[in-house]
């Protein structure tokens, strides 16, 4: 058996006559056991894999295994494999807490018996035993989260106890903080091609040492210190609203410079952190805008751009 859950090879996947290219040379290695952590701005080409390796949408061409099944080939293999959780998750209010755990098992086509056996067994988990029977209209809020969890506390606890059971994790989040915290390797993906991937460490560690941080009274203040303090980095300065950030490799050292030069421009200084770089530096750097000016996920793929060749 492979060491990985999933593999995908040169996977293209194109729209309209080949005019939209929402994949572009695409090679995933999944190892078993892990999170492995997939992200990247909306039209990046995220749901158009996920889709691939979960069976509802065929690859224009390459190849891609999961848990052993091509997932053109054996596509009922690999469902019966796998979960799938999409953005929105809901709690059928009519139904007892019992009947909405069994209508998952069905709706996933698994025998009776081990729906019946791990129903209770997920009941038990959340500690609903007792509220089996009852409709989840009558669950307090405690209860229903429970049930669907809603707090990303909750959703991390879920995800670390699967993967210590030996479940692969494949995490498409806006959340670059829950990447952060819970996927072992990284891919970024921007207009359908591989940009960046690594550990969440050899990501950071591109931007340089330490991010430092000033704010100003004005944006015309901030403007003028983006200008004033951007030979201090390698990289561009990124300036939003009144606070300006660059990334350098002797904080200390750069802090005081910075001070030296804002002090002598007599620009009105409101704050001043260092701090290490954090994985929405790195999603800033490589994609140009930070993750919560993204929209919520689109299913449709949006990059334009033609290849330039085909394999």
């Amino acid at each position: 058996m492979s060491d990985f859950a999933v593999e995908a090879l040169n996977i293209y996947r194109t729209f309209q006559d080949g005019e939209v290219h929402a994949l572009d040379d695409v090679t995933l290695h999944v190892a078993r056991g892990e999170v492995f952590g997939l992200l990247g701005p909306n039209g990046s080409g995220k749901t158009t894999m996920v889709r691939i390796l979960s069976t509802i949408l065929a690859p224009t061409s390459g190849s891609a295994v999961v848990n052993g099944y091509n997932v053109v080939e054996q596509p009922d293999e690999v469902r019966r494999s796998i979960g799938l959780a999409g953005q929105f998750a809901t709690v059928d209010e009519n139904l007892t807490g019992l009947e909405n755990l069994r209508m998952i098992g069905k709706l996933n086509h698994l025998e009776n018996a081990f729906v019946k056996r791990r129903s209770s067994e997920l009941l038990e988990q959340f500690g609903l035993s007792d509220a089996a029977g009852r409709t989840a209209k009558t669950y307090s809020g405690g209860m229903r989260r429970r049930l669907d969890p809603q707090s990303r506390q909750d959703l991390w606890a879920i995800i670390e106890g699967l993967v210590e059971s030996g479940t692969t994790v494949l995490l498409t989040t806006q959340y670059l903080e829950e990447a952060d915290r819970l996927a072992k390797q990284l891919v970024v993906l921007d207009h359908g091609k591989i940009i960046a991937q690594g550990t969440s460490q050899e990501l950071k560690s591109r931007l340089g040492n330490t991010v430092l941080s000033v704010s100003f009274a004005s944006t015309s203040n901030a403007q003028h210190a983006s200008m004033l303090l951007s030979d201090l980095s390698l990289k561009p300065a990124n300036l939003e609203g009144t606070v300006v950030e660059i990334t350098v490799d002797q904080g200390p050292q750069a802090a005081a410079d910075a001070l030296r030069r804002i002090d002598a421009a007599g620009l009105e200084l409101t704050g001043l952190v260092l701090r290490e770089p954090s994985l929405d530096d790195v999603f800033l750097s490589l994609t140009g805008h930070k993750t919560e000016d993204e929209t919520a996920a689109s299913t449709e793929p949006t990059s334009k751009r033609r290849r330039k060749g085909r394999r």
